[in-house]
């Protein structure tokens, strides 16, 4: 927000420096982020001084140029070689001095000392062009013979700086939005602090109705989204260039001029925070303004040209046949004013800050107007804004107003209501400020007491004070007047001794697993919880079904609409961004929360439980394992080396997996993936190759292997799977391999649960060795080499005791798999 340090003088009395006023505002929680001096002309006329032409003789090299001597009034005369028509003995000029910087655009140039036509020429007389003051090139500019010689230029055409200071306003101060609304947080911190202030607001004295020449009707068909509408006709206004006042006013605080009605209604904004617009009048249609929503599917040229789809939740601004406006947003380029508009009508109204925040997304537009309206404005001071407006236009455009104010105003927005106790105000500040002081604040903040007892105050807070609706809201608002500086800190520290709780151990896995992960190359990455709809609705993912999306509320877009279910997505955006930039050897791993919903569980006694919350651990791989080099030729990632990596996690966090059954996985997010399931069936990990599918949609033209650990199930499971010492056993281990013939479609984890079903004691490992698929096998067939290592941990095993063994496990395994020895 910029404000005008001169601007800001004729609101509330102050003597205070440019930086000074800046510590002051900042002090309040109007954080100054510059303070700039801004001149009215670019250079402030410096080096510019009023010269006596003396003497005027043609060049004696040019038929154009002349060669005068100039009184400066700073001893001898300079001679200037000018080639303006009007010059002439006698004249009064402005004359740029030696050294004299003058500008035309962005371009400058310097005066220096030279040579024209071999005539030596020590300055410049200047037209009004060539300094900013006028845009005529006519000649140069001839003053008054009573000008004082040696005078500034500055002082002459008195020309003022001004000092523009940027205020950073956060989100919950729209009432600072506005010079007078800086000016109220001023006027109570100078009162404060022991200054002679006052606060003056102009009055609408000069307010009168002309005549009623041009009524018009005002109907509002959402009441919720428009809580007031108010309106004014002003007649046989003559559109035109804005007074040089009204220009510097806005080109201050940045604000580009446009012509003298527009150019009022954004001096209204800025001075009293209060966005307005204005239509030619002779665009409404039918004398008659309907503000109304469940505009869908029509077309809308705005001011800037662009054209827009209204949808049904966009509120407009229509006449009896078309919309005029996106509603606090942006007007239409079809009632626009321009040079040709002789009757306008005025608008000032209060819109719910919800519809023009969700407006002015979906259309992807953001204005002065929709900036505060989204925040929340005074809904009482409308009719206030529109009565100034209105003194402008009959005093800058000559227009006449043509009919009272129409406004309408379904349900008028009182302030709001707050109990505030003198202890717990104490309390909360940490220092005693007394009852007149926290009155005096509270009046000079503009809120009204209207009951006072020895244990506090009732007030009724301004509703344009949107971010103080409680107690302890109110207590700030003293605080920042009153001077967090002004608190001191105490001599002596109370505290209650605490002892600090043990770590969480879950935590300290995840930083273990995190330093392991970063060790072996990965990147950590930070996603953001909220996620695109898209991924999820009318896809075909079987694991994340739409149904289970939890749903955002009002979200920014519908790339922020939706809690993220998984943090696959969020890894592939980050993939998809650095492969678009050429890094295409990526290892990442993200941990976080994933979000569902569940219907089946919801009950209104208890709604929160249908709601779920997970923490999990994802990794992706994607690219060259190895970069080809005079040492090694290229090497691709494989699947085998992710699987690697999350056999590594579960064993640093003593998760054995022998403890885990594996198993095919059904998630269609893989083209081929498998499961880690606890034997209670609970899923612990998902890992695969990303399906093509998936990776085209998101716009990925290489593999990217990715596993999904379960941090949450995966913490159940280690409490159940408690780390024990064992000695190694000091009897030899045995080894048998077996050959065996299964139908294509039975996996070794088949194998693995039933051998350890079969033999629970002496069984130590099972592996997969060999698989074979081919020629000299009965088609639908595979073979599967397996080695099975036996140990007794009390003796050495013989070979009966082993041959016992392995015939169980060869009837077993034969019996529920139908495999055959080879």
């Amino acid at each position: 927000m910029n404000i005008s340090y001169k601007w800001l003088k004729e609101y509330v009395d102050f003597d205070l420096e440019p930086q000074d006023l800046a510590a002051a505002l900042t002090s309040t929680g109007l954080e100054v982020g510059s303070v700039e001096e801004v001149e009215t002309i670019r250079g402030g006329l410096k080096g510019l001084f009023v010269g006596k032409v003396l003497t005027c003789e043609e060049h004696p090299n040019s038929d154009h140029l002349h060669v005068t001597t100039v009184d400066l009034g700073k001893g001898e005369p300079q001679q200037i070689v000018c080639g303006a028509a009007n010059i002439a003995a006698g004249q009064k000029v402005i004359v740029a001095d030696l050294g004299c910087v003058l500008y035309d655009g962005d371009d400058s140039f310097t005066i220096k000392r030279s040579k024209l036509r071999g005539v030596e020429s020590l300055g410049m007389i200047c037209a009004e062009d060539e300094i900013g003051v006028g845009t005529s090139h006519d000649g140069i500019i001839v003053l008054p013979e009573d000008t004082q010689v040696g005078m500034p230029a500055a002082e002459y055409y008195q020309l003022d700086s001004d000092w523009l200071i940027e205020i950073d306003i956060t989100a919950n101060r729209a009432d600072a939005l506005s010079h007078y609304g800086v000016a109220r947080d001023l006027y109570a911190w100078l009162k404060q602090n022991g200054y002679e202030t006052s606060l003056h607001r102009p009055d609408c004295d000069k307010f009168v109705v002309d005549n009623n020449d041009l009524p018009i009707e005002v109907k509002i068909e959402n009441p919720d989204a428009c809580r007031r509408y108010a309106c004014l006709s002003i007649t046989d206004c003559e559109v035109k260039e804005s007074p040089q006042w009204l220009k510097d006013r806005l080109n201050v605080i940045g604000v580009r001029p446009i012509n003298n009605i527009v150019d009022i209604t954004n001096y209204v904004m800025m001075a009293y925070g209060q966005p307005m617009h204005c239509f030619d009048a002779d665009m409404v249609t039918g004398r008659q303004i309907i503000v109304k929503d469940k505009n869908e599917g029509k077309k809308f040229i705005t001011l800037d040209g662009e054209e827009h789809t209204l949808g049904e939740h966009d509120l407009a601004i229509c006449n009896a046949e078309e919309p005029m406006c996106i509603a606090g947003v942006f007007g239409g380029k079809g009632s626009g004013t321009y040079e040709n508009t002789r009757n306008v009508v005025l608008e000032s109204a209060y819109f719910h800050p919800t519809w023009i925040r969700k407006s002015a997304r979906r259309h992807g537009l953001s204005t002065d107007s929709s900036f505060r309206f989204e925040r929340g404005i005074d809904p009482n001071g409308t009719i206030y804004a529109l009565k100034q407006a209105a003194i402008l236009c009959k005093e800058l455009a000559d227009g006449k107003v043509s009919m009272e104010v129409c406004d309408v105003y379904p349900t008028k927005m009182e302030g709001f209501p707050v109990r505030l106790n003198y202890e717990y105000t104490d309390r909360l500040i940490g220092k005693q400020l007394g009852a007149d002081t926290i009155k005096s604040i509270a009046t000079s903040l503009e809120m009204e007491i209207v009951k006072e007892d020895a244990e506090g105050l009732d007030l009724i807070v301004p509703p344009y004070r949107v971010d103080v609706k409680r107690p302890c809201d109110v207590i700030e608002d003293i605080l920042r007047i009153y001077g967090y500086n002004n608190v001191e800190i105490p001599t002596e520290l109370k505290s209650s001794l605490t002892i600090a709780e043990e770590a969480d151990k879950n935590f300290h896995r995840e930083d273990i697993v995190s330093e392991q992960l970063v060790g072996a190359g990965f990147n950590e990455i930070l996603n953001n919880s909220l996620t695109a709809q898209a991924y999820y609705e009318g896809t075909e993912l079987n694991a994340y079904p739409w149904e289970q999306t939890v749903k955002i509320m009002n979200p920014l877009s519908s790339d922020l609409g939706v809690m993220r279910q998984t943090l696959l997505f969020g890894g592939l955006e980050s993939i998809r961004r650095n492969v678009n930039r050429k890094a295409q050897n990526l290892r990442f791993f993200e941990v976080g929360n994933t979000y569902r919903y569940e219907q089946d569980k919801w009950s209104e006694e208890s709604p929160i439980k249908a709601y779920r919350q997970e923490y999990h651990l994802a990794l992706w791989i994607t690219g060259k394992r190895v970069q080809g080099s005079w040492a090694h030729a290229d090497e691709e990632s494989t699947f085998y080396e992710l699987k690697a990596n999350v056999e590594n996690i579960l064993r640093r966090v003593g998760m054995a997996q022998n403890g885990l059954v594996a198993e095919t996985s059904q998630n269609n997010i893989f083209d081929k993936g498998m499961e880690l399931k606890t034997r209670g069936g609970k899923t612990i990990v998902e890992m695969g190759i990303l399906s093509h599918k998936l990776l085209k949609k998101m716009d990925i033209a290489q593999a990217v292997f990715y596993a999904d650990v379960n941090w949450t199930e995966l913490r159940k499971a280690i409490r159940k799977n408690k780390l024990q010492f064992q000695e190694i056993s000091k009897y030899p281990s045995v080894s048998r391999d077996l050959a065996l013939l299964l139908d294509s479609n039975i996996e070794f984890a088949q194998i693995e649960e039933i051998a350890r079903q079969t033999e629970k004691i002496l069984l130590k490992k099972v592996e997969l060795f060999d698989v074979y698929e081919g020629k000299n096998l009965p088609e639908g067939k595979k073979s599967y080499a397996v080695n099975f290592i036996l140990q007794d941990e009390t003796k050495t095993l013989n070979d009966k005791a082993i041959d016992a063994i392995m015939q169980k496990l060869i009837k077993n395994i034969t019996t529920k798999l139908g495999a055959e020895l080879r």
